[in-house]
């Protein structure tokens, strides 16, 4: 697998210079295939407010290509705070306890599969991370191993997170799925 870092740090996800095109059948199973061992993976992290995240409301019908993932096929997944999180408005703000989460996964034109990392967003208090607009970023490699967490270890590899998502600052700091993916299309 080959790529190039996405932001400065050297401690940054590396990019896929080679994913894969495929079908939302396709891209679907490709993710089936790797659920349970993603399950596993992730879960070795530890982290309670990850439990059951492939339970959660899932925000779009198959996996599709993120640029500000590294290039990965992505899910986005949802926790019931984040109801909402799909449809946010101009000015309008997820609860707090709001936790998003991306997991990943690598498909490569070479027919490369396997598990990325899984990358997580929670709503906090007011007032609790006022250089992150009070989320805390996380990101979990596909072994259950902590790249980063904004509000813990290593919190200078996830910085770059936040600095992405000012760009929707008017939305809560959160991206949308793309048009053409988002459930019910």
């Amino acid at each position: 697998m080959t790529g190039a870092a996405m932001a400065n740090d050297e401690d940054a996800h590396l990019a896929i210079e080679n994913p894969a095109d495929l079908s939302k059948e396709d891209a679907e199973a490709y993710y089936r295939s790797l659920t349970k061992r993603m399950e596993r993976g992730y879960a070795a992290a530890q982290l309670d407010i990850l439990l059951n995240y492939q339970n959660w409301p899932l925000f779009n019908d198959a996996p599709y290509i993120s640029a500000t993932h590294g290039q990965r096929y992505v899910n986005s997944y949802a926790n019931r705070m984040a109801h909402n999180y799909g449809t946010l408005q101009e000015g309008e703000e997820l609860p707090m306890g709001s936790v998003l989460a991306k997991d990943s996964m690598t498909v490569t034109d070479e027919g490369n599969v396997h598990p990325g990392a899984l990358f997580v967003m929670e709503k906090l208090h007011k007032g609790a991370s006022p250089a992150t607009a009070d989320w805390r970023y996380i990101m979990v490699m596909p072994d259950g191993s902590l790249f980063g967490d904004t509000m813990g270890d290593r919190s200078a590899a996830v910085s770059y997170c936040h600095e992405c998502h000012e760009a929707v600052a008017d939305r809560d700091y959160t991206f949308f799925v793309p048009e053409e993916y988002r459930v019910g299309n």
